[in-house]
């Protein structure tokens, strides 16, 4: 017996709706193996495995994979968005102020959406998100000297 095979990035793109381009293809697995990569970060990526793609078609295609739920686009703010492609489990983050490094820190409490409103204004509340300010463990150490 073997083993199901996880859906390729092909596959992914197809289930949601997407064309199959070698450019989109790169850009979600870019996004996958980086660690929260700016918009910059990720045409580099993509360009290093399929040539010459503009900043536009990278925004376009960024778009688009945020809106079928392929990857998440955060916005710290005073930041430029980043995007990943951890989806789905309602994760936060924790941002240094110094140096921009940014890390998932899973859910504050239980399940999605993990916090509760002290007034939800009666909305069906499914998602919280929550950055979490301060400095990383080299900025600190920095910092102290």
């Amino acid at each position: 017996m073997t083993a199901p095979q996880s859906p390729s990035t092909a596959d992914e793109l197809r289930g949601a709706g997407l064309r199959v381009t070698a450019a989109r293809v790169a850009l979600l697995e870019t996004v996958r193996k980086g660690d929260h990569l700016g918009a910059e970060a990720i045409a580099t990526g993509v360009r290093e495995r399929v040539g010459h793609i503009s900043v536009q078609a990278v925004y376009e295609a960024l778009h688009a994979l945020t809106a079928a739920g392929l990857i998440r686009r955060i916005e710290p703010a005073g930041s430029p968005a980043r995007f990943e492609g951890r989806v789905g489990d309602n994760h936060h983050h924790v941002l240094c102020r110094t140096c921009g490094a940014v890390a998932d820190v899973d859910c504050a409490v239980g399940d999605a959406p993990c916090l509760t409103a002290s007034d939800d204004h009666g909305f069906s509340i499914d998602e919280a998100e929550v950055i979490y300010w301060g400095l990383c463990p080299d900025c600190s150490t920095a910092h102290r000297s």
